[in-house]
């Protein structure tokens, strides 16, 4: 259960499909930059018992919801405030197994939104898409994993970031319903190795193949993520229909 603002930024399902394409084991540690509200975060905590988890979130306000959420859904997590540009200097310290992000969507110059609070979510400011994967990749430890999910029209830039730095690449495409073009991208790659980059087939959110008043019910695979508290990994291999 998740403390969000009445007005502002509000999560969707992208934080809880981010968690759920994390593959992190007990024991291991966690930093989630940009974390908002914490729910990314805690989904995945809530998937996973025994991991360290960590945030870093720009917004003092925002900071406050995720320490609140935190603690009213008894999972310990560690949240400071900073810009991803300029991490403070107890995180910059630090090195984690798995860093995950959702990145603002929209370059800088496109039109700010009215509140505040939602436009520094969704709008880039000074740290540019880049700047974040650089931030995830200087955080995390070597063979450590980095999570994003970002627009599909976004990934030649992810890709270039990550080149020379990170390998073992795995990109899953998120689909409205089958058929229909991919709205978001995930994408995991681990920090200092070799590799192949590995596509896999669409993850479909709704069963029907096209839109219709009536349409709306997500797939089977969906809901296991979205009410079942599901991971998308199974054995070391993307889960994209139900096994």
């Amino acid at each position: 259960m998740i403390w969000q603002p009445r007005d502002g930024y509000r999560a969707a399902i992208d934080p809880v499909l981010l968690a759920a394409f994390v593959p992190a084991e007990s024991g291991e540690s966690v930093l989630e930059l940009g974390c908002g509200a914490g729910t990314a975060v805690l989904c995945l905590g809530r998937r996973v018992e025994g991991l360290a988890l960590h945030g870093l979130e720009i917004q003092p306000a925002y900071a406050a919801l995720a320490r609140r959420n935190a603690a009213e859904n008894g999972i310990a997590l560690t949240v400071l405030e900073g810009d991803v540009a300029r991490p403070p200097p107890e995180l910059r310290a630090a090195s984690f197994d798995h860093v995950l992000m959702n990145p603002p969507f929209h370059p800088s110059g496109s039109a700010p939104a009215r509140d505040t609070g939602r436009d520094t979510a969704h709008r880039e400011g000074e740290a540019k898409l880049s700047d974040w994967l650089d931030a995830g990749l200087r955080r995390l430890r070597p063979g450590g994993r980095l999570a994003i999910i970002h627009a599909p029209a976004r990934l030649g830039e992810i890709l270039a970031a990550l080149s020379g730095r990170a390998g073992s690449i795995d990109i899953l495409p998120v689909s409205p319903r089958p058929g229909a073009p991919a709205r978001r991208i995930l994408v995991s790659a681990r920090k200092g190795r070799g590799g192949e980059i590995r596509l896999w087939p669409a993850f479909t959110l709704h069963e029907e193949a096209s839109h219709s008043p009536a349409a709306g019910s997500y797939s089977s695979a969906a809901l296991s993520i979205l009410r079942g508290a599901g991971g998308l990994w199974v054995s070391g291999c993307v889960r994209v229909t139900e096994y």
